[in-house]
């Protein structure tokens, strides 16, 4: 059976969502902007709130690279300030630096739910197209669907690894 580069790229994206939803579906709203703590020492690592903020931003990447409209991957202005990868995870002791838990979980699963079907519905070609990122990343993932493998792969599981990681020092077990 012959599947098409969009669906091989998108089962990995829908292996991805379910893991996420495992991962989140018993952190209280209390602890999901907090840095997790081990025998009453502070870990300064990834929160699930800037975890799931940041890769709220990557499928409006997809969507447009796809010629698609990003409508259902934007995120409000602040994402960009809170969640990328230029700035540092914050512990949000009073919580009030980050949006509460189920707005972000709000975002992610819809602009993901939107390029899964997006990635879905493309033709082959558009994933042979060059990749427009400059520099390393596209060093690294010269066409379309080398870039989108990775954005909806090994990004979002590389995160969720350490969101993993993060239940584990809370004292969660696996997900």
């Amino acid at each position: 059976m012959a599947r098409s580069t969009g669906n091989c790229i998108a089962d990995s994206l829908q292996l991805c969502l379910g893991y996420a939803e495992r991962l989140l579906k018993d952190i209280p709203a209390e602890s999901f902007g907090r840095f997790a703590t081990v025998g009453g020492e502070t870990v300064n690592s990834n929160h699930p709130a800037f975890i799931l903020g940041h890769l709220s931003l990557y499928p409006i990447r997809v969507l447009t690279e796809l010629g698609q409209d990003p409508a259902d991957a934007i995120t409000p202005e602040n994402y960009e300030s809170l969640f990328s990868d230029k700035v540092t995870c914050q512990d949000d002791v009073d919580g009030t630096l980050y949006p509460p838990m189920e707005e972000i979980k709000e975002y992610f699963f819809k602009g993901y739910g939107a390029a899964l079907e997006k990635l879905r519905a493309a033709e082959d070609e558009i994933f042979l197209q060059d990749n427009p990122a400059e520099g390393r990343l596209k060093e690294l993932f010269p066409t379309i669907g080398s870039m989108h493998a990775f954005y909806v792969g090994g990004h979002v599981m590389v995160h969720l690894g350490q969101l993993s990681a993060w239940r584990r020092m809370q004292g969660m077990g696996p997900a």
